[in-house]
């Protein structure tokens, strides 16, 4: 039922989102229509120079009262519409009393056309069939089929226009949707990489700084107490060695952003070996994203970190798998002259496996820890 009685989308009425050659084509038309209207009147001579005027100042104010037709439809308003249209059907009548006939006919004609085409679809029809009715009545004379087949040729047109304004509607409101759709898309990603930045800014740099500050801070202190020379230049480096691997870990981090870092296989065979660990590799090694590559360099180096610091002397193995849709680093240390603590709230080089297991379930995978044999083990799963 809502199919006879809504109106047509706005976006089906307004004219705006026609092409522009179209809206031109259109204006033509009734600008050419005006003119024959005009033509007409002035090519037959029957009236006097002053009805002449006044008929084609007529036809003036008819193409603004379409106009006002085409806007009051535009915000849904029926019975102003309704009025308009009585309008024009009585214009065709008074033009049909003054014998002019080509007016008439198209008056009746296009009221029929642009009820269908503009208003509700069972007011259209309504209106369309009065209007008809009167052309009807008026040409008809002795051939009724011609009469009948303009008739419902007409009211064709009618719907036509109508089913092509509202396919026309109907692309530009999902083309609309679409450009929100991905403009929202667009904000999300920016918000995501934003994310993802200050994440790397907040591993890196405020580690880094927070412990430089620390340090130099207790070396501020031992200088007003006057502490030995020796204890002072310990800080110092201690500060000075923060700073150089803030910095390292900063590079390597707008490396990852950037996504031009080395492959993570070379990145922990680097490890191992200043570390005097030991790297298996199972799968088929592939390049990893950027996120799931660097997730796996910094569980490596929170882990080793963690190792040097508890349990010095430790046996270190890792173990890189890659899987078909995943990437699996396992971290395992035995064998230390005590026992390593790498539990999740445990923070060596300052990120924290906490934080890791964060970045991990971010990308959708997860990081356990525990206890296993003599030692510990951390387990790191991501997609990639």
């Amino acid at each position: 039922m809502s199919t006879w009685t809504s109106w047509p989308s706005q976006e089906a009425l307004s004219r705006e989102i026609r092409p522009r050659a179209r809206r031109r084509i259109g204006r033509g038309i009734r600008l050419v229509l005006a003119a024959a209207s005009m033509w007409g009147i002035i090519a037959r001579g029957e009236l006097s120079p002053w009805a002449t005027l006044g008929a084609c100042l007529g036809v003036l104010v008819l193409y603004g009262v379409v106009w006002c037709y085409f806007r009051t439809t535009l915000r849904h308003r029926l019975w102003p519409a309704l009025g308009i249209l009585a309008l024009l059907v009585a214009g065709g009548a008074i033009a049909a009393g003054l014998d002019a006939t080509l007016p008439a006919v198209m008056l009746w004609c296009g009221c029929a056309v642009l009820a269908l085409e503009r208003l509700p679809l069972a007011v259209g029809l309504a209106v369309a069939a009065v209007a008809l009715t009167v052309f009807a009545l008026f040409d008809s004379g002795d051939n009724w089929l011609v009469t009948t087949l303009t008739a419902l040729g007409l009211s064709l047109a009618g719907y036509t226009v109508r089913l092509d304004a509202e396919a026309r509607g109907n692309t530009h409101r999902l083309l609309v949707q679409e450009r929100a759709a991905r403009k929202a898309e667009a904000e999300t990603a920016a918000l995501a990489e934003r994310a993802r930045i200050a994440r790397e800014i907040h591993d890196v740099l405020a580690h880094s700084l927070s412990a430089q500050a620390v340090h130099l801070e207790a070396t501020r202190l031992l200088v007003e107490r006057g502490v030995d020379r020796e204890v002072v230049l310990e800080r110092v480096v201690a500060a000075r060695r923060m700073a150089r691997e803030g910095l390292a870990e900063t590079r390597q981090a707008l490396s990852a952003l950037r996504g031009d870092m080395a492959p993570v296989e070379e990145f922990l065979r680097e490890l191992v070996a200043s570390e005097g660990a030991r790297l298996e590799v199972d799968g088929e090694p592939r390049q990893l994203p950027a996120e799931a590559g660097l997730a796996v360099r910094r569980v490596a180096q929170e882990a080793m970190t963690n190792v040097r610091k508890h349990a010095p002397g430790a046996e270190v193995v890792l173990r890189l798998e890659y899987r078909p849709k995943e990437v699996e680093l396992e971290f395992r240390d035995f064998g230390g002259r005590s026992p390593v603590d790498n539990s999740l709230g445990v923070s060596g080089s300052g990120y924290g496996l906490r934080g890791m297991r964060e970045r991990a379930e971010l990308l959708g995978g997860a990081l356990d820890a525990g206890p296993a044999e003599e030692g510990f083990v951390v387990r790191l799963r991501v997609p990639a």
